[in-house]
């Protein structure tokens, strides 16, 4: 059994590794991706409306297609903010939000916490799947547990 869980957790980092961990989408960043959208509808329209050049409208009607893209991928906030409006958005908050969002996107889970929570999915796992191998992956994933905080612990300390 302990063979199968630890090949399942190696399995997993190194398939997917931590790289593609991101956190859930912030509130900050829902509203970012929002703007986004708005103000690259807005620019298609005044492109389309103001007759630019053929390439300057499909530059920036793709654009604004694309930019649904990422408010499907991060959901509506739960406020919209103002951007009925070019001037709404561009003295709005359309400039802050940006900065914060990208600030907020750069940023990863912390491994220790991604690992506790991997052994919590293992722990459960192990509750549900009862007999003899799950009170053995049960004790077994506990341990582990231990030693994740220990080393966590040590590495910390070596780092101050």
């Amino acid at each position: 059994m302990k063979k199968i869980v630890c090949g399942m957790v190696v399995a997993s980092v190194v398939l997917c590794g931590c790289d593609g961990l991101r956190f859930a989408p912030r509130e900050e960043q829902k509203q970012n991706a929002y703007l986004h959208w708005r103000g690259s509808a807005l620019a298609a329209d005044l492109a389309a409306r103001e007759q630019t050049s053929a390439q300057l409208r499909g530059l920036t009607g793709l654009a604004a297609e694309q930019s649904r893209a990422f408010v499907a991928d991060y959901g509506l906030p739960a406020q919209l903010p103002a951007a009925e409006s070019a001037e709404a958005i561009l003295n709005g908050c359309g400039a802050e939000a940006a900065k914060t969002a990208t600030e907020q996107s750069l940023e990863r889970p912390d491994v220790w916490q991604v690992a506790d929570g991997a052994m919590e999915f293992g722990l459960a796992l192990a509750g549900l799947m009862g007999g003899v191998y799950g009170a053995r992956a049960v004790k077994f994933l506990r341990e582990a547990r231990k030693k994740a905080k220990a080393l966590k612990r040590v590495v910390e300390e070596k780092g101050d």
